[in-house]
């Protein structure tokens, strides 16, 4: 097995896979970043950050995107509703995405408004046929205007949905199976349900078609307190990407690169509470050990 040096693709022999390792676009980091881009594969930016945006910060977009790879990732189309997508949204991204010559975007199994309510956060749906069905006309339409299918980000959440007549794994795999768009998977989110929910992870993770992931978030949130209407008290995972990866996650994609036989790219979100680019970094690191591990087990199968 054959790493390259940090910053560049970590080579494995299986197949000569080429994996990278990135991080999330952040002002608070935007000089960091640009200062150690050998030592980060690709970079991914809030889509929505730039619908609107001046021509100043477009031209600094493109200029990113001359020096690395930039993935578009959204946040606010609400792709997993029974509500449509609002096509004036999709439009904004195929301008953003002819602008930047990305290699692909994504977006979130998510709602974030009903009508011209916007809840402020991404929620998950009931897990049932009919958000099933409304997010795969929702994925129809989104390629049809922008041109190519979304990868897919699985969410977190810190309750059961209610009105959910199935679960995690098998609603997150019909919509899969059943649509154009490649599975973007959050680690750490399957963690966060993982705990909230009381499910085994790698059941989830075994269940997902692995042909159909590619790309990967890791991140960090932190345990809370969450009192139940009998008083009992309970320990939840608040999502909050203000945290530095945990071993789990690290564990996690070990397990995922095992199993999967094309490449894949990890990108770290990082959205507060930012420590040294020296941290960052380590974690990149340590993402592409967990990588290195999983290609060699691989390997050995």
């Amino acid at each position: 097995m054959e790493v390259a040096v940090a910053g560049e693709a970590v080579v494995a022999a299986v197949d000569d896979i080429r994996d990278q390792v990135g991080l999330g676009f952040r002002s608070d980091l935007a000089a960091a970043i640009l200062q150690n881009l050998d030592s980060i594969d690709v970079v991914e930016v809030i889509a929505d950050d730039y619908y609107s945006a001046p021509s100043k910060k477009l031209r600094a977009l493109q200029t990113l995107a001359a020096q690395v790879p930039v993935m578009l990732h959204g946040v606010g189309l609400g792709m997993a509703s029974t509500v449509r997508v609002e096509e004036k949204r999709l439009e904004k991204t195929a301008r953003l995405l002819e602008r930047v010559k990305n290699f692909f975007w994504s977006e979130h199994l998510a709602f974030v408004r009903s009508g011209e309510t916007e809840i402020g956060h991404l929620a998950f749906p009931p897990r049932c046929e009919q958000t099933i069905e409304g997010t795969l006309k929702n994925l129809t339409l989104a390629r049809r205007i922008v041109g190519t299918s979304p990868h897919v980000e699985n969410i977190a959440t810190l309750l059961e949905p209610p009105g959910s007549t199935m679960s995690e794994a098998e609603w997150l795999r019909t919509i899969i199976e059943n649509s154009d768009s490649p599975l973007l998977l959050d680690l750490h989110n399957v963690y966060t349900n993982s705990i909230n929910l009381g499910y085994d992870p790698y059941h989830l993770l075994a269940s997902l078609p692995e042909e159909r992931t590619r790309v990967i978030h890791i991140s960090g949130g932190r345990m809370i307190q969450s009192s139940g209407q009998d008083g009992e008290t309970s320990s939840r995972i608040l999502d909050d990407h203000l945290h530095d990866v945990c071993d789990e996650v690290y564990e996690m994609l070990e397990f995922v690169a095992s199993r999967s036989s094309g490449p894949l790219t990890v990108i770290l979100e990082r959205d507060g509470n930012f420590p040294p680019m020296s941290s960052l970094l380590h974690q990149l690191d340590k993402a592409r050990d967990a990588l290195r591990r999983g290609r060699a087990l691989k390997k050995a199968a």
